[in-house]
């Protein structure tokens, strides 16, 4: 170490006695914290030690303060970094001395950090060191010109005082607020030695602070954030947002923050667990908690740029919102005098026209509601008590008052904020109610991005976010309209909300947006969704099998507990959504199916499969039909039928990655099994059967069979098949081309991959004797496409563990299969000699089965 080699008759003089002038100190905030006691031992007893203690030490109180500050004036300064400061008076002290008489000594107390030293003379020295620091950068600038100090000062990280660990972790916390210094701190090694230090489980809270805040102010700088955010010590830093002093919690906050402005670091902090704890911390009130939900917040907010973060955040009872600015909620404009509703609309009925004697009828009601007199459901409740508090909290001009205040050099466009859900939902809705189109948009891709479980959607739907969405469907907007579907298709999953949607009329506007032929493709699809979720041919099937009551809870609001309640509820949402709902009659005219026929000719699967499902609805509505019939819907189930991507060879694949490649593939199966679907429904009708070239999409439907879809799509393609094929004739004989082709890839697929995967005994035996049937009755290439199909395994494990008759089928059909030398390799790999062995010599029913497939085999 250099200080420790320095001979003791060297004098040091160091030239700093002029302060930077760019150096000030700009002070945030003050909070007072606990008192500490700085270790005054008495290491010498010079004329040169009563100086140093009348200028330095000498102060009426020891007590150190945290103040929050910004030290500008090398070329930047830190963010949001807490540094250490001492109190008012020793402030002052330090000051008011001369700076050359201080700078004198700072060459002593670098040669009492030395190794060869005392090690009460290291402490005293270094918190003495310490305490010079708090003067600003020019104390800082005396201190670095001796180039062994922060070696020294890291080395003492490993003492076993916590002063000296204390004062020397303030110490490289004050020199890493300095921009030029924080490098060669992290070079120093302070890194790697507070990882140690924050492992050890007896370490006091003072010292905790001062160690995590000298990662704050390292972690400013982007090179050094990697560093910290190692494997070793990022879990230290997130365990620290449990600790039970709260300026440690804020010190680790601060640090997480720093590392989340870092995309690269992401991955890492969420899979270090940093959401769950850091969303903690903004669900619970604190006392003293502002600035640790600040960090938090602005951590969590970072993270929330990549949308699989945004989903963690949300699933931990946080919402996004976006912050609009003050002035905007100036336009909301309650009415002075209105009945009283629940946010869904639901309206609260007046049983007696009669004003209260006393005039606070109105007032008064909610004292009424209560569980003897009505069961209202929780998430009603929340949405009550979420819309009363943003409703007063924006007429009183209270929302985002301080935060604008703090965000002056940010444009309102990109700042968000996180409130817990309820809150969240209830503000939302708000925003939705005002006249800022930037701010209508903006909340509905909230809305869209919070939707993701049906928790989020229920909280929504009854805080009333749906009428406004509709609503707004009809906006002169673009942004806002395409906000606002996007929102809507989110909601539109739950089936209960579906049908509110329905109910709202949304069936209109979102026709309307699809004539246009400039419509987007994305909003097309958004829109095709919602219209495929309320126009479903299986809708009334999956009502029957819907797990929750379909329209609410069957203990509604308007179910009193008593005949003598005195307040009662009507229009119940829920409840109107089947009475309002319509079902596409008299809204399709022959625009609209021209517009979804010309849609399945567009090249992408997904719009082809919602428009399919869409058309499938209204061939149910015989006026629908005709119109299907003459705007050419062939032509249109043809381009489906030609999928670009299943032609695609290995060499035209390209550089594109298998899976992509494969999801591509499955979306042109959906496409295809959708347009399937329809056909077969259209060859229900004996116009459409006159009308239909046959042997063209017999063509098609066998090339795409013998495709490389997946096994569940070929369902509806086999079905249709088989049903094209009839129109000229029964013919249930396996010689016929298409009978023959439905047989290979598709009846022998599925029922090998039955074999594969049904947990039931009975299902197993059933597909292992029906797939030997056809086998035995001499299906052409059938025993090759079990083998292709990998069914060769399967069966070999049905022969160790099936049932009497799924054994007999198993060995018959490898008996067939052994009968190629080609597969024998595989058979023999799959384990099939040790259980024929087993079989013969348990001289069982099918001994003799196994013993001839036992000859077959080479052994």
């Amino acid at each position: 170490m250099m200080a420790s080699t320095i001979p003791p008759h060297f004098k040091f003089k160091v030239w700093n006695n002029h302060p930077h002038p760019n150096t000030h100190l700009d002070v945030i905030a003050v909070r007072p914290t606990r008192t500490r006691r700085i270790p005054t031992a008495s290491f010498c007893s010079t004329h040169q030690h009563h100086l140093l203690h009348h200028h330095i030490f000498n102060h009426k109180s020891s007590s150190i303060r945290t103040v929050l500050t910004r030290v500008s004036g090398d070329g930047g300064g830190i963010v949001d970094a807490a540094s250490q400061q001492s109190a008012s008076a020793d402030r002052n002290t330090i000051n008011s001395s001369s700076p050359s008489l201080g700078d004198g000594y700072v060459a002593l107390f670098v040669r009492m950090l030395g190794l060869d030293n005392d090690p009460l003379d290291r402490e005293q020295a270094v918190v003495a060191l310490w305490k010079y620091s708090l003067g600003g950068k020019q104390y800082i600038d005396a201190i670095m010109q001796f180039r062994g100090c922060l070696n020294l000062t890291v080395n003492l990280l490993k003492s076993d005082s916590s002063s000296t660990c204390e004062a020397a972790a303030g110490l490289l916390r004050e020199i890493a607020s300095i921009n030029l210094f924080r490098e060669s701190v992290a070079e120093s090694g302070a890194i790697e030695e507070i990882t140690g230090l924050l492992r050890h489980s007896s370490l006091t809270s003072e010292v905790k602070e001062q160690s995590i805040c000298t990662l704050w102010n390292l972690s400013v700088d982007e090179k050094l954030r990697m560093k910290i955010a190692n494997t070793d010590l990022l879990p230290l830093v997130i365990r620290s947002l449990e600790d039970e002093d709260i300026k440690v919690k804020e010190a680790a906050g601060g640090v997480l923050a720093n590392l989340a402005l870092s995309t690269s670091l992401h991955s890492i902090m969420v899979e270090a667990g940093v959401i769950p704890k850091l969303a903690k911390l903004l669900r619970i009130d604190v006392e003293g908690s502002k600035v640790i939900k600040k960090e938090a917040r602005n951590a969590l907010l970072e993270l929330a740029k990549d949308e699989y973060n945004r989903i963690l955040i949300v699933e931990e009872g946080l919402v996004i919102v976006p912050m609009i600015g003050a002035a905007a909620y100036k336009a909301l404009t309650p009415g002075l005098y209105s009945w009283p509703s629940l946010p869904d609309g639901t309206k609260i009925e007046q049983s007696s026209k009669a004003p209260s004697k006393y005039g606070a009828s109105e007032l008064l009601l909610g004292l009424n509601i209560d569980d003897k007199n009505a069961e209202i459901d929780k998430s009603k409740i929340n949405a009550v008590v979420g819309r009363t508090q943003q409703q007063f909290l924006a007429r009183i001009g209270a929302i985002e008052v301080e935060d604008e205040r703090k965000s002056q050099s940010v444009s309102t466009s990109q700042r968000f904020t996180l409130l817990p859900w309820m809150d969240g939902v209830a503000r939302l809705v708000l925003i939705l109610g005002l006249e800022d189109e930037l701010a209508i948009s903006r909340a509905a891709e909230s809305i869209a991005d919070a939707s993701i479980n049906e928790h989020m959607r229920i909280s929504f739907k009854e805080a009333g976010a749906v009428k406004h969405l509709v609503r707004l469907l009809d906006h002169n907007n673009d942004s806002v309209r395409f906000a606002v579907t996007c929102a809507l298709e989110r909601l539109s999953v739950s089936n209960s909300i579906c049908q509110l949607i329905e109910a709202e009329g949304v069936i209109y506007p979102l026709l309307n947006a699809l004539k246009h032929s400039g419509t987007s493709e994305t909003l097309m699809e958004k829109t095709l969704d919602i219209l495929a979720r309320i126009l479903d041919p299986g809708k009334e099937m999956k009502s029957k099998f819907y797990e929750g009551p379909v329209n609410g809870s069957k203990k509604g609001l308007n179910a009193m507990g008593r005949p003598d309640a005195t307040i009662q509820f009507v229009g119940n949402m829920d409840e109107t959504a089947v009475s309002k709902s319509t079902t596409g009659k008299g809204v399709m005219d022959s625009a609209i199916i021209a517009r979804l026929v010309e849609i399945l000719k567009t090249p992408s699967p997904n719009l082809q499969r919602k428009a399919s499902s869409i058309l499938e609805f209204l061939t149910i509505i015989e006026p629908h039909l005709d119109t299907i019939l003459s705007v050419d819907i062939e032509s249109g189930l043809e381009a489906v039928f030609q999928q670009k991507i299943l032609d695609d060879t290995e060499s035209d694949m390209g550089d594109q990655r298998p899976e992509l490649h494969a999801l591509k593939v499955e979306e042109a199966g959906l496409a295809i099994s959708a347009a399937s679907r329809l056909l077969t429904k259209l060859l229900d009708f004996v116009q459409f059967r006159q009308t239909i070239n046959a042997a063209r999409f017999t063509k098609l439907l066998r090339k795409t069979l013998r495709s490389n879809i997946p096994l569940h799509n070929k369902d509806w393609v086999a079905a249709c098949l088989v049903k094209l094929s009839s129109l000229s004739g029964p013919n249930q004989d396996f010689d016929d081309p298409v009978n023959l082709e439905v047989t290979l890839y598709e009846t022998v697929p599925r029922l090998v991959e039955q074999i594969k995967t049904s947990f039931s005994p009975e299902a197993q035996e059933a597909a292992v004797i029906e797939l030997n049937r056809i086998i035995s009755e001499g299906v052409v290439d059938s025993t090759r496409a079990v083998a292709a199909e990998g069914g060769i395994f399967p069966l070999v494990k049905v022969i160790e563990e099936g049932s009497e008759r799924a054994v007999e089928a198993a060995l018959a059909i490898l008996h067939n299969i052994s009968m190629d030398s080609e597969n024998h390799l595989a058979i023999i790999a799959a384990g099939a000699i040790p259980a024929l062995r087993r079989i013969v010599l348990s001289q069982g029913p099918q001994w003799m089965r196994a013993l001839h497939l036992l000859r077959t085999l080479p052994t």
